[in-house]
């Protein structure tokens, strides 16, 4: 560890994934999107050993897809949604993720547990429209270890967001998936290039606990 003006500055990923400051992100694995992803099997085999192996050692918050109040809704929100339903009403959408759905269930082979932190969220980062920030900060951890789905919306774009707020963005590479097997792959790579990119068993072993 290197220090500069007073601040610690971790070397390696033995340090960056300290269990006494790192956090446990599940995103979005709820049955919907997990449907549809191009590698299932592999995916939730991978998902489930990174959080049976984490829980207990480090905290694990899992977020659920939350719209807003549709008379609340941004312009833009209507228009993407539109686009990635393929209709040209807003009153065709479907009502996506809605409360009490199975699509909007948390995968039952990594269900959350009684001391697992579930977090409403209503746009594409952890931190907009949520108290995720104030939490990390009053828990002193500054390590983001990012599971979930998609690769390259919710989970990059939180990643960012992230490291723009100063938290070590750490990405479980084995443990994201997404519909479009090419956007994920090319999501993966420009991460690579800005995070901390890792297998999930290679975090799992610099856990220091």
């Amino acid at each position: 560890m290197k220090n500069a003006n007073g601040i610690e500055i971790y070397e390696n990923l033995k340090e960056i994934v300290n269990h006494e400051h790192s956090c446990l992100v599940v995103w979005d694995v709820q049955n919907g999107l997990v449907s549809r992803i191009y590698n299932k099997t592999e995916f939730i085999a991978n998902i489930k050993y990174l959080v049976n192996a984490l829980r207990g050692k480090i905290p694990v918050v899992y977020t659920f897809i939350t719209p807003a109040a549709k008379e609340f809704r941004s312009s833009w929100s209507y228009y993407a949604m539109m686009k990635r339903f393929g209709v040209n009403d807003p009153a065709k959408l479907p009502d996506f993720m809605a409360k009490g759905s199975n699509d909007r269930n948390i995968l039952q082979d990594i269900a959350p547990q009684e001391d697992d932190i579930i977090l409403d969220k209503p746009t594409a980062s952890i931190f907009i429209g949520t108290y995720f920030e104030q939490m990390m900060k009053n828990r002193n951890i500054n390590t983001l270890i990012f599971t979930g789905i998609a690769t390259e919306i919710g989970v990059e774009s939180s990643a960012r967001d992230a490291a723009n707020r100063g938290f070590y963005p750490v990405i479980a590479e084995d443990c994201v998936s997404s519909m479009d097997k090419d956007a994920h792959g090319r999501s993966l790579e420009n991460m690579r290039k800005m995070f901390i990119c890792e297998n999930s068993k290679i975090i799992i072993e610099n856990i220091n606990v």
